[in-house]
């Protein structure tokens, strides 16, 4: 109720004990003065239309054709890329993202370092400058969006920003993953070529940001880090562990390097094609299907494990094989032909093998107990994929009987799901990975400026154990020794 709303009551009745001089005022009316009799029907009627007319107005002036609350004001601080609520739809605040125009060999450098180590030559337009064909080329679409003319960036939920000074996030766009395999296994440099240091690197950057005033305005807090392969940034992390750091799993960061409440799970870019197809069950005629490297370390031993239980099963397919197109070509084969895919962890709990089953319409099977999945805030995964612990997924006949069990209903019912969630795992998608990755990191703002702020007024001092600045989140589900 609008409590500036003028207050109706009925008027009066002259028959009513509140008015005692009632008498007096009836005699003095002489006859030619009194009114007919009529019925109260009609002004009740008028009364009650009117003050509906009254009230619709008040609710159209204060609700609708209001001036809208600004975002400043609703918030208490600008553009936090909150979502914003005008007539039941909410629109999202980008959220503003200066990125660090780093010296080249943090960039465009490593590319060029990589293809030297391979007998590639020198290029002198950076434009033909191409990022290898891995797993890890998330860095690569993350910067390239940030390029992007804004025309180009419709619905997007962060905006670039030329002006440090305006911006809430600074992403630093080392290609930290690619520096990490510049120089190939087991293959020795040339002689006339330079050496690359993916840890002379990693300290160059650090060099860097300390110069950086921004780096330092904050203690970090507010700047972007991506290091998705699990060994990136592995000599430096602890100097940057303050910022939002884009990872595809918690498998070697400690608990107070890296948690849910202020990083980012990415997905891996899949290897394979995508199924073209519609679902259906006609042409997989494989019941499970898995190639990969046997051999893991840590949690990925439980892979081994499954390879003996599993090589002598009908209907299931489960090879050794390494990276190579080659293998990627038999393993599109096998995933678009397969109704389900296995997926063990790997030498940290997540491996690229998720996300070549997802976009090939091939239920996964996680087989991972501590795996940390991307956007779970928006995909319920118990509706694409199947989970079974490594206890149970070792047993003799247990996984596959659960497998063969499963109606033909059901296996739809999953594929379904997968057709509607693939975009989510295509980088090249406008309204994919890119999009979500940095719908992720526009979420972390509020998080971030609590931690600024916090920072500001605690006591510098040496802990034990760490703070609530970083909650565990990577320790979950059930402990198996293999």
């Amino acid at each position: 109720m609008n409590p500036n709303r003028p207050k109706f009551r009925s008027p009066p009745q002259l028959t009513s004990p509140r008015f005692p001089n009632y008498d007096s005022l009836k005699i003095s009316m002489t006859p030619s003065l009194k009114m007919p009799k009529r019925s109260i029907l009609k002004p009740t009627l008028t009364l009650a239309v009117l003050i509906s007319l009254l009230a619709l107005y008040a609710f159209l002036n204060s609700f609708i054709f209001s001036t809208p609350l600004s975002i400043n004001n609703a918030i208490g601080f600008a553009d936090v890329g909150s979502n914003v609520e005008y007539f039941g739809v909410k629109h999202p605040v980008p959220v503003k993202v200066y990125m660090y125009d780093l010296p080249r060999n943090f960039t465009y450098g490593v590319i060029e370092s990589y293809n030297l180590a391979r007998g590639g030559e020198r290029v002198e337009d950076d434009a033909l400058l191409k990022y290898p064909g891995t797993q890890h080329a998330a860095e690569w679409h993350l910067f390239t969006s940030l390029l992007l003319p804004n025309h180009d960036r419709a619905g997007s939920p962060v905006i670039p920003v030329s002006d440090p000074e305006q911006a809430d996030l600074f992403y630093v766009p080392f290609f930290s993953s690619l520096s990490l395999v510049v120089n190939p296994v087991n293959r020795p440099p040339s002689g006339d070529r330079p050496v690359y240091s993916d840890e002379k690197t990693q300290d160059t950057l650090i060099e860097y940001l300390g110069q950086q005033e921004y780096w330092k305005r904050n203690n970090g807090w507010d700047h972007v880090f991506i290091c998705q392969d699990p060994n990136a940034l592995y000599k430096v992390v602890d100097k940057v562990k303050n910022g939002v750091l884009l990872v595809s799993d918690f498998g070697r960061l400690s608990r107070d390097q890296a948690s849910l409440v202020k990083d980012v799970i990415l997905p891996y870019s899949h290897r394979i094609n995508p199924y073209q197809g519609d679902i259906g069950i006609q042409n997989r005629k494989t019941l499970l299907f898995f190639m990969g490297n046997r051999y893991r370390k840590e949690g990925g031993k439980v892979r081994d494990l499954l390879f003996q239980v599993l090589e002598s099963e009908t209907d299931v397919i489960i090879k050794h094989g390494t990276q190579s197109r080659e293998s990627r070509r038999a393993a599109t084969q096998g995933m678009h032909a397969s109704k389900f895919c296995l997926h063990p962890a790997g030498d940290t709990p997540s491996a690229c093998r998720l996300f070549d089953a997802i976009v090939s319409l091939c239920i996964p099977v996680i087989v991972s107990d501590y795996i940390e999945l991307p956007f779970e805030d928006a995909i319920d995964y118990r509706k694409i994929a199947i989970f079974v612990d490594s206890y149970t997924a070792i047993k003799k006949g247990a996984l596959v009987k659960r497998l063969r069990g499963m109606s033909m209903e059901k296996i739809l019912e999953l594929q379904r799901e997968l057709k509607k969630v693939k975009h989510y795992f295509e980088y090249e998608d406008p309204n994919g990975a890119v999009k979500e990755i940095w719908r992720q990191v526009s979420s972390k703002l509020p998080h971030i400026k609590l931690m600024i702020n916090r920072d500001k007024r605690l006591l510098k001092r040496d802990l034990n154990e760490p703070d609530c600045s970083c909650l565990c989140s990577n320790h979950s589900g059930i402990h198996t020794t293999l």
